[in-house]
């Protein structure tokens, strides 16, 4: 497992991909954060990161996608797969090591948006006026949700041979699994709160407020070991 994770993490360091998505994410949530004036801080006037955590997400569902894309799909394409499938690595231990791989570069984009906290900090009045637990509570909650888009990002790239197919199926399920409950529940009467329960936003939304609950962290790892698994049918199923 380790020899994969390191050789998916240098891929990912020696091509653009990893400084494309790292540049993305970070520009355009700086700009929502201090540049667009319906989003500024400076203009809101409050010391918080809200605008990071409630875009984030969306920025995610495009970004981990471009980063799992490749994945599954690039090694079939060029004939590499049989040969990872004939080393001495067992089927879990593959789709893990590509796992942490892609959700290790999703943490190293986050690390710089520290320079966005501390900046705040400084900026309230008095210095140090800010919600650092619900801070703390929301980078938990966008570790947990890259989670579960890395592994969807994987299933994607796992069942098709083309990079542009398993991006646009990683993002749609992303979405769909983000948003869809939510939407639902509206439909559902009675039963609306369980429905929505079974989403990612809620869970997320529920970490946001800086209450790290064991629910919903249980949640989004089972969530992500659940599509991981499926994953891991899809590779051995090459083997029968």
């Amino acid at each position: 497992m380790l020899q994969v994770f390191k050789k998916e993490l240098n891929n990912f360091l020696n091509s653009l991909i990893a400084y494309i998505v790292i540049g993305v994410f970070l520009t355009s949530v700086g700009l929502m954060m201090w540049v667009f004036t319906d989003t500024s801080v400076l203009d809101y006037g409050f010391a918080d990161m809200d605008t990071l955590f409630s875009l984030g997400p969306y920025v995610f569902i495009f970004l981990i996608p471009a980063i799992t894309m490749k994945s599954f799909a690039e090694e079939k394409k060029m004939g590499t797969m049989e040969l990872l499938l004939t080393k001495p690595l067992s089927d879990w231990q593959i789709v893990i090591g590509k796992f942490l791989a892609a959700f290790s570069l999703v943490i190293f984009s986050l690390i710089p948006s520290l320079i966005y906290y501390y900046s705040i900090y400084k900026l309230g009045n008095p210095i140090g006026n800010i919600d650092s637990a619900g801070v703390a509570g929301s980078y938990v909650g966008l570790l947990c949700l890259s989670l579960v888009f890395c592994s969807i990002g994987l299933l994607s790239s796992s069942i098709t041979t083309n990079q542009i197919v398993s991006f646009i199926l990683a993002a749609f399920l992303s979405f769909i699994f983000y948003t869809g409950f939510d939407s639902l529940s509206a439909l559902a009467g009675n039963a609306a709160l369980l429905i929505k329960q079974l989403g990612i936003l809620y869970h997320y939304e529920s970490l946001s407020r800086g209450v790290i609950d064991s629910r919903s962290i249980t949640y989004f790892a089972s969530l992500a070991g659940l599509i991981l698994l499926g994953t891991k049918t899809v590779i051995s199923s090459r083997r029968w």
